[in-house]
């Protein structure tokens, strides 16, 4: 089944989400019409229940197309909005129309306005989700005053008190784990990009009459990436590992963990084997490792992360071994 859905998605993404298209989306923030094309095709729902118009698969069937959001660095918050949509589906209402980011906690600015710091790709979202005294609430970005952060999608936006709609009905929901799942499946997809990209690159490009992936010096790197990378696949398979629609915090954790580490050292070596060529505008590479710096953050880091795990290993009287057994094992 998982398979069957993420060959559709590939199909469109390929058509529909081009690097030209992501260069357009990071310098306008309009992606109307990719989101039009994702929402004619209902992929978005994948995760919601059938009672309200959803395919109701589970987060393990749909991992691999969050992956793909990575790969094809989709700029529309999907997978976000694909687990937005599954908690709106469980509380039994409808959600709002349009694409949904996660947010960081809001905090108080003064007695009239609201700050969400850090919104996680909502550069072309129209709505955000952030956690305000401990309950999720839904913000329409368009009532916002959005700041850029940086060159990334990330939006630092601040609304009037008044935007604030608490989501009653939702379960208690760690709004960071929401995100970790799934920036670390699309750190995944990404990482995958990156490799397959500066791979070609080392068996194209030549250097003292033979190809540069012929020294035994990049040869050493690109097994370094590739050791990343596979990790990183099998550590995203674990955050998605759920049966249901939600991920476990525990799990997210080490998926998290592991592929923002990973993160850091694929997009090194990348540019390592690219040389200065990496760096410019004109060559891709550059919107796949800016979007790993991203992702990384998203939801929390490698150290944030870690200290979950091992706040839970430590409160229990097991080996790390067991603990991976019962803990990671679906």
């Amino acid at each position: 089944m998982d398979d069957l859905f993420t060959q559709a998605v590939a199909r469109l993404l390929q058509t529909h989400c081009t690097p030209a298209l992501v260069r357009a989306v990071e310098s306008t923030s309009h992606g109307a019409a990719l989101w039009e094309a994702i929402e004619e095709t209902g992929f978005a729902n994948m995760l919601a229940t059938q009672a309200l118009g959803g395919a109701e698969l589970s987060l393990r069937e749909c991992g691999p197309v969050m992956a793909l959001c990575g790969e094809y660095l989709v700029p529309v918050p999907l997978a976000e909005t694909m687990l937005a949509r599954a908690l709106f589906s469980q509380a039994g209402t409808p959600w709002p129309v349009g694409s949904v980011a996660f947010g960081a906690e809001l905090s108080p600015q003064g007695n009239a306005s609201v700050l969400c710091a850090q919104a996680w790709g909502a550069a072309a979202a129209d709505w955000v989700v952030a956690p305000w005294k401990g309950r999720p609430c839904l913000l329409p970005v368009a009532e916002g005053r959005v700041e850029p952060i940086g060159a990334s999608l990330d939006r630092r936006i601040t609304w009037p008190a008044s935007a604030l709609r608490p989501l009653s009905g939702w379960p208690v929901v760690d709004v960071h784990a929401l995100q970790a799942c799934a920036a670390a499946a699309q750190l995944a997809g990404a990482m995958k990009s990156v490799f397959e990209r500066t791979l070609a690159y080392a068996n194209e490009r030549e250097q003292f009459g033979r190809p540069i992936g012929k020294f035994q010096a990049i040869q050493h790197q690109l097994a370094t990436m590739a050791e990343h990378v596979f990790a990183s696949d099998m550590a995203a398979r674990i955050g998605c590992a759920s049966s249901d629609a939600l991920p476990a915090r525990l799990q997210v954790a080490v998926a998290k963990a592991r592929t923002s580490e990973a993160a850091l050292e694929v997009a090194a070596a990348s540019h390592a084997i690219h040389g200065a060529i990496g760096f410019t505008a004109e060559l891709d590479l550059q919107l796949y490792t800016r979007r790993l710096h991203a992702w990384r953050h998203a939801g929390g880091s490698e150290s944030y992360w870690n200290d979950v795990a091992g706040a839970a290993l430590c409160a229990r009287d097991v080996s790390v071994l067991d603990f991976l057994r019962l803990e990671m094992v679906a």
